[in-house]
């Protein structure tokens, strides 16, 4: 009898190990949410994306020397001064990610910029990282490095 009885303890103790494991593996991690921000199926997806993950007083850091440069405070600041920008102003702007670095509240993404400016028509590509910052699963910190010189020369006539 006492064989069952730790049998049974064994048992409900395995099932609470395995629901906490299971509860554990469906929560995203931070190089996920990061991923999900640019590897959605549109845009606009992953502009949701962003939304549902970042901080309503999350920081957004565009290089200085880059077109959009500055610092923007939460979601509406970012889109207005970032997204809406790109999308009134670029043919097919986009970063293609190559590669992400997590460790602990950091992520870095690392790739290429690409696009073609409306007003001049020429095409760019230019490198690219950037350095998010996450707190419990919510985006606190976003900062870009960028080669900047490529997409400032796509925009002029010369």
């Amino acid at each position: 009898m006492n064989f069952k009885k730790e049998l049974l303890v064994l048992s409900v103790l395995l099932m609470v190990v395995l629901a906490g494991c299971h509860h554990n593996a469906t929560e995203m991690t931070n190089v996920e949410i990061v991923k999900n921000t640019y590897e959605g199926g549109s845009s606009e997806e992953n502009g949701k994306y962003l939304e549902q993950y970042l901080a309503p007083d999350a920081k957004w850091t565009e290089a200085a020397g880059f077109p959009y440069g500055g610092t923007y405070t939460g979601f509406e600041e970012i889109r207005k001064n970032v997204f809406d920008r790109l999308a009134s102003e670029w043919l097919n702007y986009k970063f293609e990610p190559e590669g992400y670095v997590g460790q602990g509240d950091k992520v870095v993404a690392y790739g290429t910029y690409s696009g073609t400016y409306k007003e001049t028509g020429k095409h760019f590509k230019a490198r690219v990282a950037h350095i998010w910052t996450l707190k419990e699963g919510k985006i606190v910190n976003f900062e870009q490095f960028v080669d900047s010189t490529p997409v400032r020369d796509a925009m002029t006539n010369e």
